[in-house]
């Protein structure tokens, strides 16, 4: 299982690293609001397209191909920036980097699934989620030092050189899980299991966290940068959002193992905490920004691991890859959505707007599923 979190540990702090700075430095680059929400979306942008790709190309060869894969081309991509340090080829190495993470993120997530009973499902995402909160805690904090000590380039290798290690690891480490057989599916099949609320509900959670989480990463930074704080001590405030999420995804794998919490509960509270934490962020000044670190870590924290579990178990195991890759399709349009949506309304209005639209947006959410929650236990008759 290591290799695997490492792979998490791998995408989180590249994708964090770089976007927690981008707002701090390359301002040859970064010239708007606007531009800053488009090379945060791009990462994304890529994962949307390719995401259900690569998730059904694992389950038809295997996933350990396809993690191996993607990441050696994730340090391809970012080798690109490190050599050629101009703002063109920082758009294509983003790009890059997307793509390679389409391949390793989804299969990561089904040998994740596939190596560990369905019993301990929890547990099992509730570390690998911890593992992917301490690259996004370490991304943001370490990214700031290294593009202090010698910018984006230097940043851009280290996650290069990060790429190789972790590939070779995998390579020598993880199993070999032959793909299952797998009965003929058609379209309309499909698209009936990916209508289903066992598939749509956590998936909506999902998307809605990352929204926030992105946000949180992205934007905050400005916030603080307004505030008058430094690229050390903005990447600094931002880990805390993921270091909460970073304490709060094992034991909220662990509750849900042991039947103290239920899986659709969790996640109207997560993205309640989202909705207030976003809110806390139009508060002015450090205080603002540490509780809206501290809020959406927690939200995004208990949906992580509780909304992956909740699809492993309603998957069926052969179909797992294509499942987690389009999960993880909705997770990142809510991740490429959600910087865009604050970052136009923030060029119409400003930040604060931007902020506030998106908390309204989670907090309807998570209230709808409160309410389709509370609807079944009726139905069932439990409470």
């Amino acid at each position: 299982m290591w290799p695997l979190y490492a792979a998490g540990f791998t995408t989180a702090f590249g994708a964090h690293g770089i976007a927690a700075n981008l707002g701090a430095d390359t301002d040859d680059a970064v010239t708007s609001l606007l531009v800053l929400g488009g090379l945060l979306a791009l990462y994304d942008g890529a994962e949307v397209l390719l995401k259900p790709v690569f998730g059904t190309i694992a389950d038809r060869i295997g996933a350990r191909p396809v993690l191996l894969g993607g990441l050696v081309a994730f340090a391809v991509a970012s080798a690109l920036y490190a050599r050629a340090d101009s703002p063109g080829w920082l758009w294509a190495a983003r790009l890059g980097q997307g793509a390679a993470a389409s391949a390793f993120s989804p299969a990561a997530s089904a040998l994740v699934a596939r190596l560990n009973p369905a019993a301990k499902h929890g547990r099992a995402f509730g570390s690998y989620g911890f593992y992917k909160s301490v690259g996004y805690t370490l991304g943001p904090l370490l990214g700031g030092v290294l593009v202090w000590a010698g910018g984006l380039r230097l940043l851009f290798t280290v996650l290069a050189l990060l790429g190789v290690a972790v590939a070779v690891w995998a390579l020598v480490a993880v199993p070999v899980v032959p793909p299952l057989p797998r009965a003929r599916q058609t379209v309309v099949d499909l698209a009936r299991r990916l209508a289903d609320p066992a598939f749509l509900v956590p998936t909506a959670a999902l998307a809605g966290a990352t929204a926030a989480l992105s946000v949180g990463v992205g934007f905050l930074p400005v916030s603080g940068s307004v505030a008058g704080l430094g690229t050390v001590a903005t990447g600094a405030a931002v880990s805390v959002l993921a270091a909460c999420a970073a304490v709060v995804q094992p034991r909220a794998g662990r509750a849900l193992d042991s039947g103290r919490i239920t899986a659709r509960g969790g996640l109207t509270v997560g993205l309640l905490l989202a909705a207030a934490g976003l809110a806390c962020a139009m508060l002015p000044g450090l205080t603002g920004i540490l509780l809206a670190a501290a809020l959406v870590g927690a939200g995004t924290g208990l949906i992580t691991p509780l909304g992956f579990a909740a699809l492993a178990s309603s998957t069926p195991p052969e179909r797992l890859g294509q499942t987690m890759g389009a999960a993880e399709l909705g997770r990142e349009l809510g991740d490429a959505g959600g910087p865009l949506l604050v970052a136009g309304v923030a060029v119409a209005a400003t930040l604060t707007y931007g902020y506030a639209v998106l908390a309204v947006l989670l907090a309807a959410l998570g209230l709808a599923l409160g309410v389709r929650r509370r609807a079944a236990a009726q139905r069932t008759g439990t409470s």
